[in-house]
């Protein structure tokens, strides 16, 4: 229990008389604790206070014990009454980041999952586009804040900055690639980890790949003609170099073999190719779509053909969560909820049109009729990463020397989360 700052400012506001002593405990609890001296209770305060409005009196007549006995219980019931009354609304003023109580039940969705006891802010760094959708749809119908969570997007100008927040713990979430950055932090035996699946991509629908200049379609017809060319990535060290050496691999060639260009955003390569200063492109959606109407590029081979089991996007829980799993397995049951609406929606075709409405309002792709043309980001409605897709990565940047230290696949994936909401929303039907 301690003394509530407030309580003398309260006093002073109010007239209390010096006579009562207040204290309340942990304001997660709410609980009030008043202290009455009645030896110095006055007989002209109870004369003097017919109603709950509080007042002082510096006069200690005494009158007949019993008399004033019987008055002061009636009395003193209704100022307690007042006193907790404002002492609730002073708790209720406290910051709501980390300390308001939430609404104990379980959301209909989870019935066998109760909410956090006190309300949480999960910063979430993402650029919202259509992979991640598992955070923006559970944003839109309130499945986080269904368990006391809520998500507050944060915006980053590199892969790497994220990162060094996500170590930091200044950064809950990461919806995030691979990358060397990545798999360096976690060597260092900071609790970062993959969690969940972000983004893969679909047989014969590629939400990510390699694109080739539209005139150049009838002359780039195999992996081997791609010898010689000027082909753009975004980044380097990540999943943009690894995914087109993959492709490359096809035609017996490497890195070496292409001249490697990085444009740093996917709208500047659309331009690069338009004018034909490159011609081919790592891209994803809806660039290709984008793209693909202006008549400026082909989307080429299916990437399945040449990366099939690419984890293409990843959901990393920063080490603000990994310590604090009762956020985490609760972050983890909505994002799968959210995730199933998703695939519910394009794949199913239900409920199409209100997703679609939500990711228009919470997505940087605004355009509906994209998300009926464009390819559909592949999203596991069940949550689980293509280990053997993150376990080729891992073996690619330590071919490269690009990785600090000798670190295995069971030091960078963490499926704990994704069994947890398994168990409360079972199977996806």
């Amino acid at each position: 229990m301690k003394k509530v700052a407030a309580t003398i400012p309260l006093i002073k506001r109010y007239n209390l008389p010096h006579f009562f002593s207040y204290r309340i405990s942990d304001t997660n609890k709410v609980r009030v604790q008043y202290q009455i001296n009645t030896a110095l209770v006055p007989y002209s305060f109870v004369k003097n206070n017919p109603s709950p409005k509080l007042t002082s009196t510096n006069s200690m007549k005494y009158h007949n014990q019993s008399r004033r006995d019987i008055m002061l219980r009636s009395k003193l019931c209704k100022i307690l009454s007042v006193m907790i009354t404002l002492l609730f609304l002073l708790t209720g003023c406290t910051s709501t980041d980390t300390i308001q109580k939430t609404n104990a039940q379980a959301p209909a969705w989870a019935p066998t999952l109760s909410p956090l006891t006190k309300a949480a802010v999960v910063k979430v760094g993402m650029k919202q586009v259509s992979s991640d959708s598992g955070i923006l749809i559970g944003m839109a119908k309130g499945y986080y804040a269904d368990f006391g969570i809520q998500i507050e997007p944060i915006q980053f100008s590199s892969g790497q900055e994220m990162i060094n927040q996500l170590a930091a713990g200044q950064l809950d979430v990461g919806a995030t690639v691979s990358s060397s950055g990545l798999f360096n932090a976690m060597s260092r035996d900071i609790p970062v980890k993959i969690v969940a699946d972000k983004g893969i991509n679909i047989p014969g629908k590629g939400y990510y790949r390699l694109v080739i200049r539209k005139d150049l379609e009838n002359t780039i017809k195999d992996y081997s003609d791609l010898k010689g060319k000027k082909i753009a990535v975004v980044g380097t060290a990540s999943l943009d170099e690894l995914s087109l050496e993959r492709a490359l691999n096809k035609g017996n060639m490497t890195l070496k073999d292409v001249e490697v260009q990085v444009i740093r955003s996917f709208p500047d390569m659309l331009v690069s190719l338009s004018n034909h200063s490159i011609d081919a492109a790592m891209v994803i959606e809806p660039f290709i779509t984008q793209g693909m109407s202006k008549g400026i590029l082909s989307p080429w081979k299916d990437p399945f053909e040449y990366d099939p089991d690419a984890q293409t996007a990843l959901l990393v829980f920063g080490t603000s969560l990994t310590k604090n799993p009762e956020v985490a397995n609760r972050f983890m049951t909505a994002y799968i909820q959210s995730v199933r609406d998703y695939n519910d929606a394009f794949f199913k075709n239900k409920n199409r049109s209100e997703i679609i409405d939500i990711l228009c309002k919470y997505s940087v792709i605004k355009d509906a009729t994209l998300y009926e043309t464009m390819y559909p980001t592949g999203l596991n409605p069940d949550g689980y990463l293509k280990t053997k897709g993150i376990a080729l990565d891992l073996a690619w940047y330590k071919q490269n020397n690009l990785l600090k230290s000798d670190i295995q696949l069971y030091d960078v994936i963490d499926h704990s989360y994704v069994d947890f909401a398994l168990k409360i929303l079972g199977p996806y039907k």
